[in-house]
């Protein structure tokens, strides 16, 4: 028990010692806005309509109710800075680390292989995309759940029961709900049962699989849902753009690439493209290399039956995220591994207690070499960690590691963009495109950028571009809106924003910038419904208080303009605009009741 409590706390600690920094990051414009902090639902805390809305969104191509309530506790908890939310990501990982510690001591009692495989999965560089990203806190979150029902599974097959079952199927669907890479968790289980639970014999086999049945009809429901909303969010690529040969293909490699990368993590970066040519030979090298691994831990599966688990639980889990089914543009991500190399470092765990045997001289030398790979990890993800402080140096890292990475050149031109680096911006944007000429966030913010330093006519050009490309990007819209806008065409700039809110119908500085173009049009009534329509979406939108209190004060209703300009005011005590209008309707109103009232 007293060793049990040390290496949980050694545990804990090595986490939050390693990514401590983080408590210093930044948010970063990649998913962070999307997830976070231009996201009204979660900005406004935890309140009913936004757990109504958890429930029923598909945004972000996901269905992961949990993991924007947990987002929304945060907000509720610390506001946006961005130190406590990273922290609150490193508090998770630290607990999944202790409870997969705890998990392979339960199932197996082997202390010191499960202390190591836990360690490995605390510190291992691959890890810190999962943890040091806010937005991902459904990877982290997710894995709670996974860990913990394999817990409750382990209490379940100690212990049968309808309860304990329950509780299996329930911490299940938690899991699901905060990330659905949960579905082939009872396939997972049904290796657990094979090693280290011993549970497969001759004639229960096909109760153990009657006994997954509900866990896969969960499982397939939640696949379900999940490619309808990523199909809904248009992350989906059609066969057509991307051939099944090509995806499997680059399934295969992309297998060969985590091995390569579990065990020399160097030149790790934020996005790996989809490459522009994979052979057959490379798919045929991997797929050949991957049969003889799987050949090899069938074959010693009787005497090693921790190879197979190990091995077939690195390959399952990997399925969802492989890009048989690809969304974005990436070939492999960072994230996708943090659960499926729980099997590999099971692998090296109790590989490396076979190695040091019963000698006293190779168990210190076994002992060493694990303390030399964990400082070596350790030094790694403290590195890698720094990469993640701000976007800038995120992206500029990116486009350093990995070559010909246009993703990544475009999301460093944005984040200059946001910094108001216009020129270097420029220059990033025109390299994504020099290595995807269609590329079109690239073009979209190309187009934006040039409308900033003065150049509309060019900036119209690349994002009609865009539009071409894709009539429906909301971006692309609201970009060309912006340009119009720029050239004094405001009712041209009006079709467009409009256009894009069809797509991105809660975007609600765009409700407020139409309402703003129509309300001086002379459309009051229109106007007053974006107005209303953005403070909807954003309660805490002071402009749009104050211009919907400007649009009812011309409409005469003094009352209630009088409400929206104090409103505007307690959200933004210095709007002097507010103020002064305040105090003209305030002077309106009484001169209205004196002449109603007599001298």
């Amino acid at each position: 028990m007293r060793n049990k409590i040390f290496i949980s706390l050694f545990l804990v600690l090595a986490t939050f010692a390693v990514y401590w920094q983080t408590a210093g990051h930044q948010f970063v414009t990649y998913d962070d806005g999307v997830y976070i902090t231009e996201n009204p639902h979660v900005k406004a805390g935890p309140t009913m309509d936004g757990v109504k809305w958890a429930f029923t969104t598909t945004r972000a191509g996901n269905w992961h109710p949990l993991t924007w309530l947990s987002l929304m506790l945060d907000v509720g908890m610390f506001g946006l800075y961005p130190g406590f939310h990273h922290l609150m990501n490193t508090a998770f990982h630290a607990a999944n680390t202790v409870m997969l510690f705890l998990l392979l001591l339960r199932l197996t009692g082997a202390f010191w292989p499960s202390a190591f495989a836990a360690a490995l999965f605390a510190l291992h560089p691959l890890h810190v995309e999962s943890v040091a990203w806010a937005a991902e806190r459904k990877d982290v979150l997710s894995a709670f759940f996974w860990i913990l029902t394999l817990l409750y599974y382990d209490k379940y097959v100690k212990h049968p029961g309808k309860l304990n079952y329950i509780l299996v199927l329930c911490a299940f669907a938690l899991g699901l709900m905060s990330k659905p890479m949960l579905v082939t968790l009872p396939l997972v289980m049904l290796l657990m049962d094979y090693w280290p639970l011993g549970r497969i014999r001759p004639g229960r086999k096909w109760r153990l699989i009657l006994e997954k049945v509900p866990f896969l009809a969960v499982s397939a429901i939640s696949s379900v849902v999940t490619i309808y909303a990523q199909q809904k969010g248009g992350a989906v690529a059609s066969v057509k753009a991307l051939p099944l040969s090509f995806r499997a293909v680059n399934a295969l490699w992309s297998c060969v690439l985590y091995l390569g990368k579990m065990l020399w993590p160097v030149n790790l970066a934020v996005i790996y493209p989809i490459p522009s040519s994979l052979t057959i030979v490379q798919g045929l090298l991997s797929g050949l290399l991957l049969a003889v691994i799987t050949g090899f831990t069938v074959r010693y599966a009787k005497q090693r039956p921790y190879l197979l688990t190990g091995w077939l639980w690195y390959l399952i889990t990997l399925l969802p995220v492989i890009g048989l089914v690809q969304v974005g543009r990436q070939s492999m991500a960072d994230r996708y591994t943090y659960i499926p190399f729980i099997g590999l470092f099971i692998i090296i765990a109790w590989g490396m207690q076979i190695i040091a045997g019963d000698k006293r001289f190779r168990r210190a030398a076994v002992s060493a070499a694990a303390c030399i790979i964990l400082l070596v990890l350790t030094a790694l993800t403290w590195r890698q960690i720094g990469y993640w402080k701000d976007s800038i140096t995120l992206f500029s890292h990116a486009v350093e590691t990995v070559d010909n990475n246009y993703i990544a050149h475009e999301n460093l031109g944005y984040a200059l963009a946001q910094s108001g680096r216009l020129d270097e911006a420029a220059y990033h944007y025109a390299e994504a495109l020099r290595i995807s000429p269609d590329y079109e966030r690239a073009l979209t913010g190309m187009g934006n950028v040039l409308v900033k330093q003065g150049k509309s006519k060019e900036g119209i050009y690349y994002t009609n571009r865009a539009l071409v490309l894709n009539p429906d990007s909301a971006e692309a819209h609201f970009n060309m809106g912006f340009a119009l806008m720029s050239e004094g065409r405001d009712m041209e700039a009006a079709r467009h924003y409009s256009e894009g809110l069809r797509s991105d119908p809660e975007n609600a500085e765009i409700h407020f910038i139409l309402g703003v173009i129509l309300a001086e049009g002379g459309r009051l009534d229109d106007g007053i419904s974006h107005f209303s329509e953005a403070l909807r979406i954003n309660p805490d939108f002071a402009e749009a208080h104050y211009s919907l209190g400007v649009a009812l004060l011309r409409e005469g209703k003094l009352d209630e303009s009088i409400r929206h300009f104090t409103e505007a005011l307690r959200i933004k005590p210095d709007f002097a605009e507010a103020g002064l209008s305040l105090k003209e309707a305030v002077q309106l109103r009484d001169n209205a009741q004196v002449k109603q009232t007599g001298p």
